[in-house]
């Protein structure tokens, strides 16, 4: 890794802060000024790589999607609770739905979900 040499004009309030917090963390003025700077780059990254990601976004079809979420999959205890009201145990109820959550064609339905695509074109 090639590093350069670069003047830096800090206020003397900050770089005295900058060195009490580096005398705490026990790494050198520079190290703490390098991790600072990577750490203000990629904040910045991440905002300009969700502004783009939400200039590509389809609303309609991402909010079509969260409409749908869950439809048809009421919350695992409630199937649990339901089976439980029905006369079986807690347990044996629990036992039906992790083999039903293990049968193929639960697991080639949640596949298919998964696979229908992203909110982003």
């Amino acid at each position: 890794m090639r590093k350069s040499n670069f003047t830096l004009r800090l206020q003397p309030s900050l770089l005295d802060e900058a060195r009490h917090l580096a005398q705490a963390e026990r790494v050198a003025l520079n190290q703490l000024i390098n991790v600072a700077v990577a750490e203000k780059v990629s904040a910045l990254r991440t905002e300009k790589y969700f502004a783009e990601r939400a200039a590509r976004a389809d609303i309609p079809r991402a909010l079509d999607i969260l409409k749908r979420a869950g439809a048809g999959n009421p919350p695992m205890k409630a199937i649990v609770s339901s089976a439980a009201e029905g006369g079986h145990s807690e347990q044996s109820a629990e036992r039906h739905l992790e083999r039903v959550l293990q049968s193929p064609c639960h697991r080639r339905g949640a596949a298919s979900r998964a696979d229908s695509g992203g909110f982003y074109a």
